[in-house]
């Protein structure tokens, strides 16, 4: 398997990718085919803010922006350094400012996560400290990640694609995009799903309503750094009025996702920390035809996200 051969395409509508083990909540066990599929995969880079720029379909113009490009209400989509000093204020100004000189124009509409400004070897745009072999000399560092194909004139009419392809970095800007190897050894995971796939028999499983509430308390308990044991799991079965073999299943199904992180082999030098303790990176994304998900360690990295 390979990381940017495509066999299939995975199309969204601009929506929030799911963690693997909540999406059983409802019964949908896709997830557990999805696992050891053929895949492509991409590193999850924590950078801050968003960067969305490309050719605009509504004015057939260059732009750059923010996720609020595709507000239904407050648009924020700017096509000159005007507009962005109308539109923001700040560090994501100066940041959109830079992003409208230095990104090369392009026909197509593209998705990144903004690392930094070039001139040194070490980034903090979030979470995760990024420490690079050598100094950037690139104006502004990105890592994109989605490519969006328009459908009408509007930017928030656009279908969501992963981005496959690299793009070319140039003298003003460095694309982060390390390549993703996957093992073909995928037996002990296949194993693990099969035997998830019985215990699913096994459950009742709870309504979209339920399922909402649950999704909101699982947060909470790794917002507050709860451990997700056998206790909570029971206490948040009681709560719900739902079945309990549907969250020893969402266990079940986080400790698969957490086994993938050994079969999965980022080709790159870039040394990540968190309070100057050695860590992986944030996660992955990765896609095929049973869907698209994201792989990453809630415990470690959701938990400082929300603090």
């Amino acid at each position: 398997m390979t990381s940017f051969l495509c066999y299939y395409t995975i199309i969204m509508q601009n929506i929030h990718i799911e963690h693997p083990e909540d999406s059983i909540l409802n019964g949908d066990l896709s997830v557990l085919n999805w696992f050891t599929a053929d895949s492509n995969v991409t590193v999850k880079i924590d950078g801050s803010p968003a960067i969305v720029w490309g050719r605009n379909p509504s004015t057939g113009n260059f732009f750059v922006g923010t996720k609020s490009v595709f507000n239904k209400i407050k648009i924020k989509i700017n096509e000159s350094h005007q507009q962005i000093d109308n539109n923001h204020q700040g560090e994501v100004a100066e940041i959109l400012h830079h992003c409208f000189d230095y990104l090369p124009r392009t026909n197509n509409i593209y998705q990144g996560d903004f690392i930094g400004f070039g001139g040194n070897s070490t980034y903090c745009p979030n979470t995760i400290t990024y420490k690079f072999p050598e100094k950037l000399t690139q104006n502004i560092i990105i890592a994109p990640h989605t490519y969006y194909q328009p459908t009408t004139n509007r930017l928030r009419d656009c279908i969501k694609q992963p981005l496959k392809k690299r793009l070319t970095d140039t003298s003003h800007v460095l694309f982060v995009r390390p390549n993703v190897k996957i093992s073909d050894q995928l037996d002990d995971i296949q194993d693990v799903c099969n035997f998830a796939k019985q215990i699913a028999t096994l459950c009742d499983f709870p309504s979209n309503k339920q399922v909402t509430r649950i999704k909101k308390q699982l947060n909470t308990c790794i917002r507050e750094g709860i451990e997700i044991d056998d206790l909570t799991l029971d206490a948040l079965a009681s709560d719900n009025n739902v079945d309990i073999n549907v969250l020893r299943l969402w266990k079940l199904v986080e400790s698969i996702k957490m086994d993938m992180f050994c079969y999965l082999h980022p080709d790159d030098d870039i040394v990540c920390t968190i309070n100057d303790h050695y860590v992986d990176h944030e996660g992955y994304v990765m896609w095929n035809e049973f869907g698209l998900f994201k792989i990453v360690d809630r415990r470690t990295f959701s938990y400082h996200n929300f603090h």
